[in-house]
């Protein structure tokens, strides 16, 4: 049958990116604890594509998925883009694999044990060199250092969300960006909390006050005592309680290698 993708294009235009986007698939990831998790995730698969090509294979990229779908992980992204590259006969490879990340979590003082998710990331890229940034989203309890100066009675809290985003020279863990975000705030969130577990975490929050500017400034401390770490973008937003719009902070460094 002809093959029409490899027909001339007269325009002279390359395309940056094309390929296949919003593919929902079952994929195993590393897990610190349990050694692996299966989750199901969105994949985004695309190439460059030269002026000379009409159009690029679109089920070779479901092919290659198919091919690597029971060892997705950090340690071979570079391979999978290698085969995309491959079998596409293109310069360039990007992917872009986002899923929910389940952690046990235990109560802090009931010791209850409840799942709480955090939505994950791997975006990687593949021309001349290679890039690889892992991006986790964590939710957070941040309580206000003003509300609490200026008030006679307590003071405002609200949820928030940290996104975290690093590029790193060895393979790094999900649980342990999370919970360096984490001790970066006022306090956990928790999908299970008894009494006793409420009056310590908002005794907690009251004791650790905290602006978005103080949970980036601290998350970026962290990170660049991290030899590990090449480079960081974190962003905090709170979910203000007493306000018709949101707390917003952001930085980002790139670190000398």
């Amino acid at each position: 049958m002809e093959d029409i993708q490899n027909h001339k294009d007269h325009r002279n235009i390359d395309i940056d990116q094309v390929g296949v986007k919003g593919i929902r698939y079952p994929i195993t990831v590393l897990d610190k604890n349990m050694g692996k998790q299966q989750t199901v995730a969105k994949i985004n698969m695309y190439v460059n594509l030269p002026r000379y090509y009409k159009g690029t294979h679109m089920s070779r990229f479901v092919e290659i998925l198919n091919e690597h779908s029971n060892r997705i992980s950090l340690q071979n992204f570079s391979e999978i883009l290698e085969e995309m590259k491959k079998r596409l006969d293109a310069e360039s490879a990007h992917m872009e694999i986002t899923f929910p990340y389940f952690v046990k979590k235990m109560a802090p003082v009931s010791g209850s044990e409840g799942l709480m998710e955090y939505k994950c990331t791997f975006k990687g890229s593949l021309s001349v060199g290679s890039d690889l940034v892992t991006i986790i989203h964590v939710p957070i309890c941040t309580l206000c250092p003003c509300s609490k100066e200026i008030s006679d009675y307590g003071a405002h809290n609200q949820r928030g969300e940290v996104k975290l985003q690093v590029r790193f020279k060895k393979f790094i863990w999900i649980e342990d960006l999370i919970k360096l975000v984490e001790n970066s705030a006022s306090s956990d969130v928790y999908s299970v909390l008894k009494r006793e577990d409420e009056k310590y975490v908002t005794e907690r929050a009251y004791n650790n006050p905290m602006f978005v500017e103080d949970i980036v400034r601290d998350i970026a401390q962290k990170l660049k005592k991290d030899p590990n770490i090449t480079w960081f973008a974190v962003e905090s937003e709170n979910f203000e309680s007493i306000h018709n719009h949101n707390a917003y902070a952001y930085i980002e460094r790139q670190k000398s290698r």
